[in-house]
Order: structure tokens, then C-alpha cells, then sequence
């Protein structure tokens, strides 16, 4: 199973190295989200700060919808949809490998998202492991439960539509646990996250456990 992510994982991050679309539209889309809101709220620069982690998460659950449409959306073509169900791959190794390689995707982004609300929104960390704990969980359950409803959005073959609809809702702990965690790390006091990254990782471990059983079903019927 594991081998079969790391194959799975490797292909669609050298896809999306070479087709360079996290970088040229993913990464510019969530910066200029966050410019907006900076630009939108800098008037009251208290309010800005205060409201940092939560805009920091709105932008990561943007660009997630965006990389799970892309990771959907390449499968989706040329039939490769039905060579993988061919290729004799685990169905949990092909779930795992798809949810890690769009959660190197937005690590990728949090990185750039991080500096960039800590340069523009001038917001102080005072609790860096807490930060990191609950970044990692938070993108884990993120990318699992992404990868887990795009295929079943990609069966219906109406994914662009039908996949922020059946997303957001399951996604709204993570967001709601994420900026709870975020706002303890980003000058409030850190022993009060640390709850909500326990949260954070006890919905990752759901989302990955589901998928790793449910996604070959879902992968045969839709």
C-alpha cells in the first residue's frame, strides 16, 4: 500500500512540477486573496490582525478546492481514470498517494500564506510548534477529505459544481479547529490551541481512515 502511494504521490507531483500550475495560478490566486483582504481591512489594523488566522485558513480552503479540481481533473482525461483502476494498484495506496500529493501542494502554499500574513498583517508567533502541529493536521485532513470527495464529485461529472458544495460543509471542523489553533499561536496564548490541534488531528485520522477503506469503492462505482 505504501509503495503504491509513494508511485502515486510521485506522479502527480512531477505532473505538477512540470505543468507549473501550483505555482502560476494556485499561489497567486491565494496571495492576492490575501491582499484583498488586507487592502479591504486596513483601515482598522486591530481588526486585520485579529481576523489573520481565519483569513489565512479561507485562502488555504480556496486553493484546496483548486488542487483537488486539478488532481480530479488529470485523472479525469484521456481515460486515465479507468487505466488506474486497471493498474493493479491498491485502492488505499492510490488514495493515500493522491491526499499526500495535494498536501505537499498547500504545505507549499501555507508556507508562502504564513509570510505573507505575517509581513502585511504584521501579526506576531508566539507559539511555533503549535503552529506547525496544527498546520501539518489541519492540511492532512484537508487534502484526505478533498481527495476522497473529488472522486465522488468526478463520477457525477460535475465537479467544478458539485465539489465546494459537498466539500465545505465536511471541511467546516478543520477550518473552524484550524483557526481556533492559529489564533492561540499568532499572539494569543498557546496552551489554549493545543485542544483544537488535538481536534484537528482526531478529524485527520477519520478522514484518512475512511478514504483508505471507502476509496477503491468509489473509485469502482462512480
Amino acid at each position: 500500500m505504501f509503495r503504491d502511494a509513494g508511485l502515486v504521490a510521485g506522479k502527480d507531483l512531477r505532473i505538477e512540477l512540470r505543468s507549473r500550475v501550483t505555482l502560476q495560478q494556485v499561489l497567486p490566486f491565494a496571495v492576492l486573496v490575501l491582499v484583498i483582504f488586507g487592502l479591504a481591512l486596513d483601515p482598522d489594523r486591530g481588526f486585520l490582525g485579529r481576523a489573520s488566522a481565519g483569513l489565512f485558513w479561507v485562502a488555504v480552503l480556496f486553493c484546496t478546492l483548486l488542487a483537488v479540481q486539478r488532481a480530479v481533473a488529470v485523472e479525469s482525461a484521456d481515460g486515465n481514470r479507468d487505466a488506474l483502476r486497471l493498474s493493479g494498484l491498491d485502492p488505499a495506496g492510490i488514495f493515500l498517494g493522491k491526499a499526500t500529493a495535494v498536501a505537499a501542494q498547500l504545505l507549499a502554499v501555507e508556507v508562502v500564506l504564513a509570510v505573507g500574513v505575517v509581513v502585511m498583517y504584521g501579526v506576531e508567533v508566539t507559539g511555533v510548534v503549535l503552529l506547525l502541529a496544527s498546520a501539518l493536521a489541519a492540511t492532512a485532513g484537508l487534502a484526505a477529505a478533498g481527495t476522497l470527495y473529488g472522486v465522488l464529485a468526478a463520477g457525477l461529472r460535475v465537479t467544478d459544481t458539485l465539489l465546494p458544495i459537498l466539500l465545505l460543509p465536511v471541511l467546516s471542523p478543520v477550518l473552524i479547529g484550524a483557526t481556533e489553533a492559529f489564533e492561540a499561536a499568532l499572539g494569543g496564548v498557546a496552551s489554549d490551541g493545543w485542544p483544537w490541534c488535538g481536534l484537528l488531528v482526531v478529524f485527520a485520522l477519520l478522514y484518512l481512515t475512511f478514504g483508505t477503506l471507502a476509496f477503491g469503492t468509489l473509485l469502482e462505482e462512480t
